[in-house]
This record gives structure tokens, sequence and C-alpha cells, in this order.
């Protein structure tokens, strides 16, 4: 069972309906033991940083995705998701996050770019990776942000051009975030959600 965690915000159903499409058994729970006896955990999250954040500690969640971390029970982090994973933020002010990868969210800074990046993108793998077998280098995702993470090297998976090159898609031990929208990415995104769900 797959545990896609509710914490008050986020594109729950649309994350839930592709990953069923995948074959996944799927829960959507702010339930700490149902969290807790799942085989993997989805953290979702669509809005600002700080909320997100506060909806997860508001619900005590914050310890529950941490402890699911140290037991290296597979954790995938999506969009604001995959952000939370990292020590702070700056996004609308300072905001802590779970530090479970080191590494800041900072906004895009770039004269020739529109801020946010709406729209599809590519991913530039930088090894080879169950979450991301069968892809292309070079294949699209649909994006849809403002801030990036500033991610250690060691944990960069993939990484996208828009300004910087950026991490996109990151991962250490049975942790891993992507920082676009799977389930609006057509077979790129459900090639990773399957990865996921089958091999990671």
């Amino acid at each position: 069972m797959i545990a896609l965690v509710d914490y008050g915000t986020g594109n729950l159903r649309s994350v839930e309906k592709a990953l069923l499409a995948v074959g996944a058994d799927v829960q959507l729970t702010s339930d700490a033991d149902v969290i807790h006896a799942a085989e993997k955990v989805v953290l979702p999250g669509v809005g600002a940083f700080g909320d997100c954040m506060a909806g997860v500690q508001a619900r005590g969640l914050d310890n529950v995705v941490k402890d699911v971390v140290e037991r290296e029970i597979p954790l995938l982090g999506i969009c604001v998701g995959m952000q939370l994973l990292f020590d702070e933020s700056e996004e609308l002010g300072s905001h802590q996050g779970l530090g479970l990868l080191h590494g800041r969210v900072q906004r895009f800074t770039t004269d020739t770019l529109k801020v946010p990046q709406t729209g599809w993108n590519q991913l530039w793998s930088t090894r080879e990776h169950p979450l991301l077998a069968g892809l292309t280098p070079g294949d699209f995702a649909y994006f849809n942000h403002s801030f990036y993470c500033a991610a250690h090297p060691d944990d960069t998976l993939a990484t996208t051009d828009y300004g910087p090159h950026y991490p996109s898609v990151v991962g250490r031990g049975q942790l891993y975030g992507v920082q676009f929208h799977p389930e609006k990415s057509q077979r790129v995104g459900l090639t990773i959600l399957r990865n996921f769900v089958e091999r990671c």
C-alpha cells in the first residue's frame, strides 16, 4: 500500500489517479498509523512552501515523515513536496523545511525568462537510477514553479535548464523528489511513478 499524505493542500486527486493508473494501491491519509504501515509514501504539494510546511506541522506529520525516512521506507516528494525535504526556503520569508536533504529552496533570478516557469521542459539525468529507468535524455516533463532546490550534486539524479541548470529529480537512499508534476507529464510522469511503485 502507498500512503498519499494529505496535509490540507496539494493536487491530491490527480496524483492519486496517476498512481492508480500505474497499478498502485493508494490510500489518501493524514493518519500517522496508516503512513507508518505503508510500504511506500508520497508527499505531494502545491502552493507556497510556508503554507505547506504549516499544514504538515499542524497535523504532526513532520515527525512522521522523518520517521518514515529514518526507517528507509521509500518516499517520493512531488513539486513543493520535494522542496519540503530540504533545509529551508526563502519563499515569502525564511521557512525551515524537514531537513532530510541539504540545500536551500531559492527563487529563479533571470532577466530573460518568465517566472514562474510554467510548461514543458527537459530532464537530463546525471546518472543511471531505477527511478529514471525507461527515460531518454531530454525527455519533457511539466513544470509550474518559481523556486528551485539548490541540492548537493551527490543527491541530484536529473537536472533541468531554466536560467540555472538546477536539480529537478533528487534522491538519497530511499528518499526521492521530483520538482515537476508527474501526474501532468503524460508518458514521462507515469513512467517515473511506475518506477517508484515497482523499482524503488
